[in-house]
């Protein structure tokens, strides 16, 4: 007998997402790269420098003992989890239970996929900001939630406008995701929006996620929202070492929250991964004690350097932006005379060969925007000045 041809259909919570754009542009980059075109890229947010000296070291000496290969523990070694809650007090004077109010992660993506299967059902609304990082739609809606859209508008400095929050239908809304210092528009945060948020949640029995990778990042004063009073009760902040410790791929976050929040989380997670290498977390460890110095050094020195050279770009393109931005990129509104922000970064891309981000795939509310990111070394962002100059874009318009 002949085979039978049967044919096999995706998921169909599939259609409900595209390829994630920088996975798809990439590809696209590498492509031309191979072909010979130098391309210079300015769109991830991925450190280019290394960690500190002593966490490499101790990842190294930790993972040359034999007895070091063997599964984790999901929830994380004690070590690690007291590192995280001894940072939390340093920096934002948070106290957290370590072993019953922090669990590590395997990166922020992680913790949204976690936190959302542990507190939504299928067809629960959650609210996500527009703009805002894309994963937070895309990971709702392939777990069966309607994603509700909330504004976040320059004239509002970027904020939540509470009066149009309170004002919505919230009687399916389960979680509301916040990311604060902001990205794409690089809004910091700001004490009275965290109160905001706290009360919010409290009247509306909705918990509020606040991703919070940024605030090291050209921030003379990084805030938590764990910092208003009542906020474990009904909040969860993620915090990673992507941004902070020039870390990305080490794939090494946190969520701290109330201790039942945890338990449910834990319980989606133990049934997802089998724990970190104990020496990649043995030298997150180390990383958590980086002294005041090395973070002046690595986030505000070398970014504030980077910035300057980053708004020249911007103002060669032709863009304003708000000075007062804070993290490792740079938002800017593009002129009026382009239909458009893909239009500029194509034009961009093919004729000066810079890679800068179009706004539009952070929401609506950035299609007037691109965004340049300060993970590249001086000589790069120098040299993609001078391309973009030599276009003569303010000349065009």
């Amino acid at each position: 007998m002949k085979p039978t041809n049967i044919e096999v259909r995706p998921a169909a919570r599939l259609q409900q997402v595209s390829e994630y754009y920088f996975s798809r542009k990439l590809k696209e980059i590498a492509r031309r790269r191979a072909a010979g075109e130098d391309i210079i890229s300015l769109a991830i947010g991925s450190p280019d420098m290394p960690p500190s000296d002593e966490t490499v070291e101790t990842l190294c000496r930790e993972a040359r003992k034999a007895d070091a290969h063997g599964y984790q523990p999901t929830v994380g070694i004690p070590e690690l989890r007291q590192a995280m809650a001894s940072w939390y007090d340093r920096w934002y004077g948070v106290k957290l239970d370590a072993a019953t109010e922090i669990q590590p992660l395997i990166g922020s993506k992680e913790g949204i996929l976690h936190v959302t299967l542990a507190l939504c059902n299928p067809g629960d609304q959650v609210l996500v900001p527009n703009p805002g990082y894309p994963t937070y739609t895309s990971l709702s809606r392939l777990l069966g939630c309607e994603v509700v859209n909330y504004d976040l508008l320059p004239e509002n400095s970027w904020q939540p406008d509470f009066d149009i929050l309170e004002s919505m239908d919230l009687s399916r809304v389960k979680l509301m995701w916040t990311n604060y210092p902001n990205m794409p528009t690089g809004a910091n945060a700001q004490m009275r929006t965290y109160e905001q948020l706290v009360d919010f949640a409290r009247r509306k029995g909705i918990v509020v996620v606040n991703d919070n990778p940024y605030s090291f990042i050209l921030n003379e004063k990084p805030i938590s929202l764990l910092q208003v009073s009542g906020a474990k009760d009904c909040c969860i902040e993620f915090n990673s070492m992507s941004k902070s410790h020039n870390m990305p791929g080490w794939r090494v976050g946190l969520l701290a929250t109330n201790a039942q929040f945890v338990q449910w989380i834990v319980k989606v997670k133990s049934n997802i991964d089998s724990g970190t290498f104990r020496a990649l977390q043995l030298a997150a460890v180390e990383a958590y004690n980086n002294s005041d110095e090395w973070h002046s050094e690595a986030n505000v020195k070398r970014y504030s350097s980077r910035r300057q050279t980053a708004e020249a770009i911007m103002a060669a393109l032709g863009c304003s932006y708000d000075p007062g931005q804070v993290g490792m990129f740079l938002w800017g509104r593009i002129p009026d005379g382009y239909d458009t922000c893909e239009e500029l970064t194509e034009k961009v891309l093919n004729e000066a060969k810079v890679f800068i981000t179009p706004g539009f795939i952070f929401g609506s509310n950035g299609e007037r925007y691109v965004r340049i990111s300060l993970c590249a070394k001086n000589e790069q962002l120098e040299m993609a000045l001078q391309r973009v100059k030599a276009l003569n874009l303010i000349k065009e318009q």
